[in-house]
């Protein structure tokens, strides 16, 4: 009878956990989203989804820190702390939401939240507390993705494209736009074309929007629009708006809160009606997108939207006007992908690369030296 082979305990074959999360908190400092994708197939799956929304407080001290200000240091330590606890809280609803067992996550991608971004100076600020996270939340935490990028001469965003150009490629030229706080813009040739995936932050997405109506309303956002639809756009303010040089300079480039916020709009009032101000802001969203898409993405023909932006009828429809018949406008919902999903997934991707040693960035989109691998990991 011969022998039977028994593996010892360390050199047993080990099932290999394909589930990550992703958490993105953006610029709009809403809250953060947390996804749960799976990656054991060709395709990711998802597997569930949580929005945890930021107290009052902790949005108005985000917003606060975007900025100088008094005893920066101590205040950014504590946020960071604060936001470590609304992550782990995130994780452990999601994964109760989603009947996940925790043994079976491989780890949660966590962007943090973008204080400052000054990549010509190379480096890149995101509040996050990743220890704190694996402590809390007991998962392996993935972190610091923009870093590495800014290190090797890139921009260090838009890191996005990249899981586009997984999910989204077809046999058509599409642009995907997540329209957050910023706008970013992500080209993806036709399967078969061999051309280059490229992308870039265009401009304000919802940043100056949502600034606008809680300087004049009270209030967080302008709700499908619907404040701007009772205004009328002013002509003179937006070309004012439009000459501003970030829009016509080549990419790569990438923007943020330090350059486009309330300061840089109200430079350029002069005494207009709040709510026409609100309906030439979304045009200028529109116009900005649609003009870098036919600019320096000329081949598309088909735009997708993702982030909060897509939720707002008004933006949507100034899209679809200034894209005209030649470029169809729709949301990644016809797609299969909720675009309130597509930015955490995308993390939730980064993770997946950072464990299996890939790359997450790409050159040609934000010009660095060459291919990374992104982030930094936390054992839980």
């Amino acid at each position: 009878m011969a022998p039977s082979l028994i593996c010892p305990p360390e050199t047993a074959f080990i099932m290999k956990k394909t589930i990550t999360l992703g958490l993105m908190s953006g610029t709009s400092l809403d809250g953060v989203d947390a996804v749960a994708v799976d990656f054991a197939g060709t395709s990711p799956v998802f597997l569930g989804h949580h929005y945890q929304a930021f107290p009052k407080e902790v949005r108005a001290e985000l917003l606060s820190l975007c900025s100088p200000g008094d005893n920066e240091i101590d205040r950014a330590g504590r946020m960071s702390v604060t936001l470590a606890k609304l992550y782990a809280q995130a994780i452990h609803e999601l994964l109760n939401e989603a009947d996940i067992p925790r043994m079976e996550v491989a780890a949660a991608g966590v962007h943090g939240q973008t204080i400052r971004h000054r990549p010509e100076e190379g480096w890149t600020l995101q509040l996050n507390n990743p220890a704190w996270i694996a402590e809390l939340a007991g998962v392996d935490v993935i972190a610091d993705f923009r870093s590495r990028d800014v290190a090797a001469g890139g921009q260090g965003a838009p890191l996005v494209p990249a899981f586009h150009s997984q999910v989204f490629t077809s046999d058509t030229a599409r642009s995907i736009v997540n329209i957050g706080g910023i706008a970013n813009i992500t080209f993806l040739p036709p399967k078969k074309s061999y051309g280059k995936v490229t992308g870039f932050d265009c401009g304000p997405g919802n940043i100056l929007l949502d600034a606008w109506c809680q300087k004049n309303l009270g209030r967080a956002f302008d709700a499908n629009g619907a404040w701007a639809d009772t205004g009328t756009e002013r002509p003179e303010l937006l070309e004012k708006l439009l000459a501003d040089p970030y829009f016509t300079k080549e990419p790569p480039k990438s923007t943020g809160r330090e350059y486009f916020n309330l300061a840089w709009l109200e430079g350029k009032l002069s005494g207009e009606e709040p709510a026409d101000v609100q309906a030439t802001l979304t045009e200028l969203t529109a116009r900005t997108i649609v003009d870098a898409v036919r600019k320096f993405a000329g081949r598309t023909q088909e735009i997708y939207v993702c982030g909060g932006g897509a939720l707002n009828g008004a933006l949507m429809k100034a899209l679809r006007h200034a894209a005209g018949d030649d470029i169809l406008v729709r949301s990644t919902e016809t797609l299969g992908v909720s675009p309130m999903h597509v930015e955490a997934m995308a993390f939730a991707w980064l993770a997946w690369a950072y464990i299996n040693r890939d790359a997450g960035n790409l050159p040609d989109v934000t010009n660095a030296a060459g291919p990374r691998i992104l982030g930094c990991r936390y054992p839980h």
